[in-house]
């Protein structure tokens, strides 16, 4: 968790003078010049399909031209998951130039662009792009005239593991991480790797802020954390987190909703690509050991009106104002429906428990980690006041899943939804009569995706999700997702039923 109040001024500290550009280009022209001052080579054009994973193709410099950011670039959207069908295929890229950062991946000098999606036929931006929803959301929130922004500070946790194997088919079905780190591995005799076993394996829950040697990966997260000022992502905080086996944690500094969600999938992107390139893999699965803790992304958030938090009240509860207690109310209310796009995976599920830190519980309250929405007491300041969304884990799609965040807060305020009484015991430590009070999120992706179905109209308003894109995104998880793991049997169901 940042260890740090979001919405405080600092400083971005450099080693040498120019060696962190957090400025963005704001223009072709500046784009252009980007490109003759990193003798660029290459043009990578990146976009995000439905489920949350970024597509590529590169072009040539002679193809760079004026019309490149205005007209776009076409591409097959039939093959895109959640777009186009195969008789309505053509699609455009149109590179949004405040996006372009010296790419880290590749040894060809690279300038990658961040793009949009448009429709080629209609003229206009694709319903399904996931960038047009965030998009959106933030035209939404302006014309209500509640608030001018939107700010969003996620902590996404990840795993680092030596190596990751899996498969299934009609007789076998596996998986197996290894990782140096791992207290399994505390007896394994490690002469093949180099050495002796030399111990310091974080134990089960017990790897939150480690120094070496226990914790290995300091300066693989220390190349990550540069590597994003690089381009242009401001870095607070990294450390290990408090699984065994390399889970680690780098918080990046608040942004508006749409540049935040491009900044996730850069920061996804670094993090996969550095963790190869030192011969080891990152993941953002959210549960990927059993009986540790869980990858979560909990979402800070607040609403401001040019230079004022509206979160902030100095005699309100928890120096929050009834304006952010009812945003709260709108988060809680619509939880169930906002976990289909927060917590969109069936693996999601086998974090969302209760223990393991697990934010299950419908509630809200100030330090609490065990509540859904908490107030971070780090700082009294006016502009460190905002609620922390705990629910939502790394494996949404962040242009999704922040939109509907913002809309079912939206919603609250409108509705004046009362969020109920702040509960601030441990609520893991209740009794039974005590907690059967209290709702709890979906247990399942196929329930949380029946509540989407059932209660989507607060993200229909200003046409941000609009109805090809609920039930596009209903239809891909049920068939793609929930029904292939339902059909496939469960290596715990052969220790369970196989004497049967």
């Amino acid at each position: 968790m940042s260890s740090q109040p979001i919405h405080e001024a600092r400083v971005a500290v450099s080693v040498e003078p120019g060696s962190y550009r957090i400025k963005r280009p704001g223009s072709a022209d500046e784009v252009i010049e980007l490109i003759k001052q990193h003798n660029i080579q290459i043009i990578d054009l990146k976009f995000t399909d439905l489920p949350g994973l970024w597509h590529h193709f590169s072009i040539t410099l002679p193809e760079v031209h004026a019309d490149l950011f205005s007209a776009g670039i076409g591409f097959d959207g039939s093959s895109i998951r959640g777009f186009q069908e195969i008789h309505e295929s053509d699609m455009l890229l149109r590179p949004d130039p405040t996006t372009a950062f010296v790419d880290p991946a590749f040894n060809t000098p690279t300038l990658s662009i961040i793009c949009d999606v448009m429709d080629p036929v209609l003229r206009q931006s694709y319903t399904r792009d996931p960038r047009y929803v965030a998009r959106k959301a933030e035209d939404y929130l302006r014309q209500t005239g509640l608030a001018t922004t939107c700010y969003f500070g996620p902590e996404l946790e990840f795993f680092i593991f030596d190596s990751i194997r899996f498969g299934q088919d009609q007789h076998s079905g596996y998986y197996y991480v290894e990782s140096s780190e791992g207290e399994w591995n505390s007896g394994r005799d490690e002469g093949a790797y180099g050495g002796g076993n030399l111990g310091y394996k974080p134990r089960y829950k017990e790897g939150y802020f480690p120094v070496p040697p226990h914790d290995t990966l300091q300066d693989i997260r220390s190349e990550i954390a540069l590597t994003l000022l690089r381009v242009g992502i401001q870095v607070e905080v990294h450390h290990h987190e408090v699984a065994t086996a390399g889970q680690n944690e780098i918080d990046m500094r608040f942004a508006p909703l749409t540049r935040m969600a491009d900044n996730v999938m850069m920061y996804k992107y670094i993090c996969k690509n550095i963790a190869r390139k030192h011969g080891k893999v990152a993941t953002f699965m959210p549960k990927p050991l059993f009986a540790d803790n869980a990858s979560g992304m909990h979402c800070h958030q607040s609403l401001w009106r040019n230079e004022e938090n509206l979160f902030y009240d100095a005699k309100g509860w928890a120096l929050t104002s009834q304006l952010c207690r009812w945003y709260i109310g709108g988060l809680l209310k619509h939880a169930p429906a906002l976990m289909a796009f927060c917590a969109p995976t069936t693996n999601s599920y086998k974090r969302l428990v209760p223990g393991y830190e697990a934010p299950v519980n419908l509630v809200m309250s100030q330090r609490n980690r065990s509540a859904a929405a908490r107030i971070p007491m780090y700082s009294d300041a006016p502009n460190a006041r905002r609620v922390e969304f705990r629910c939502p884990d790394p494996s949404a799609n962040a242009y999704l899943a922040f939109s509907a965040m913002l809309m079912a807060g939206l919603d609250g305020i409108e509705n004046k939804i009362d969020p109920g009484d702040p509960l601030d015991r441990n609520i893991y430590e209740l009794s039974p009569a005590e907690a059967e009070h209290i709702p709890q999120v979906p247990g399942s992706l196929e329930e949380a995706l029946s509540a989407l179905a059932m209660d989507h109209a607060f993200l229909k308003k200003g046409d941000v999700f609009t109805d090809d894109v609920i039930q596009t995104w209903l239809n891909y998880k049920r068939k793609r997702e929930v029904e292939p793991v339902k059909l496939r049997p469960h290596p715990w169901e052969f220790y369970l039923y196989f004497d049967i």
